[in-house]
């Protein structure tokens, strides 16, 4: 089975490379499917999913490798995440994942409650040092809680995956990649995933199964 990434970034935010090649070089190195989900908020939101819609669109034709749409929603004000979301949704968008409550970076409390309340998200992204009540409303709404292998974000992972695994929400292994030296091989995100502490299983359910159960249903 190929490699499935679904958070990565392109330079219609701050990623170094245009969606074509960010879609060329993660097919060069065995994916099966990338999405691109640049960082959103109010402000850029429209022009951001018309020229991702209209890129994915066209590189869907010509390329092996599926591309899918997306947008991160990156700390934006709590009160807006489902509004935005549902906006995403209408404007075309795939896959909708929202920054999470990393412990790197100054998000918002309260941005994982909402995120995990919305029922157009996805993936909440690295969400940091969550608690087990919130990966139980994960189960519960059926979304994706994720290991990431970015630098910061990827200190709680052990934390994630624990919690997680406690209440059996989903975990995807993303990059959250900018540039084509973040973009990992299948065994490079098996890694990141048993050194998460899953075990074998959980970690091929995690970088294999669940990306796939979640792009069919999209």
């Amino acid at each position: 089975m190929k490699r499935i990434d679904l958070h990565t970034h392109s330079l219609l935010s701050d990623g170094e490379l245009v969606p074509s090649e960010l879609a060329r070089r993660a097919e060069h190195l065995g994916h099966e499917a990338i999405a691109i989900t640049d960082h959103v908020d109010r402000s850029n939101i429209e022009w951001v999913v018309k020229g991702m819609t209209r890129a994915a669109s066209e590189l869907n034709r010509y390329m092996d490798i599926r591309v899918v749409p997306g947008v991160e929603l990156t700390h934006v004000p709590v009160l807006t995440i489902a509004k935005l979301a549902k906006l995403a949704r209408r404007l075309g968008v795939e896959l909708v994942l929202v920054h999470g409550e990393t412990t790197a970076e100054p998000v918002h409390a309260g941005t994982n409650d909402a995120a995990l309340a919305c029922s157009d998200v996805d993936i909440l992204a690295h969400p940091g040092l969550m608690t087990p009540e919130q990966a139980d409303r994960a189960r519960e709404a059926d979304i994706y809680l994720e290991l990431s292998s970015r630098q910061g974000h990827c200190i709680a992972n052990g934390w994630v995956a624990r919690v997680a695994s406690e209440a059996k929400a989903k975990l995807v292994v993303n990059t959250d990649a900018h540039s084509p030296r973040e973009l990992l091989t299948l065994d490079a995100a098996l890694t990141v995933a048993r050194c998460a502490g899953l075990d074998e299983d959980a970690a091929k359910e995690a970088v294999l199964k669940n990306p796939r159960s979640l792009l069919k249903r999209l």
